[in-house]
């Protein structure tokens, strides 16, 4: 088995209808009064991402393969939960979803 370095980048294909998306973080909030609400005071992480890879897709009951609908790039509004949760490298923050789980694809 190679070992990874810090510099190499880890392939992931993944399987099925799965999806990896990187997590955005979202843009820092203001209160009306102007004051920054810092990243520690918001009570849920982001759920907005960008796609990295995709699976080839669905296979039917009768065998027939269901493309992919959502494409590498696309940003993405995902339910995330501590179980699709993948840690790559020291703090690359990763989530292995069914494209079922792709709520939306925002601009």
């Amino acid at each position: 088995m190679a070992k990874e370095t810090k510099n190499s980048k880890m392939h992931i294909q993944p399987l099925s209808d799965r999806v990896l998306v990187r997590r955005e973080e979202l843009p820092e909030k203001k209160s009306i009064a102007g004051i920054i609400i810092p990243d520690t005071a918001q009570k849920e992480k982001s759920k907005l991402g960008v796609v990295i890879a995709v699976g080839p897709g669905r296979v039917s009951d009768d065998g027939k393969l269901i493309p992919m609908s959502i494409k590498v790039g696309a940003k993405v509004i995902f339910n995330s939960g501590w179980d699709n949760e993948v840690v790559i490298g020291d703090e690359e923050e990763y989530f292995l979803v069914r494209e079922s789980d792709v709520l939306a694809i925002t601009k």
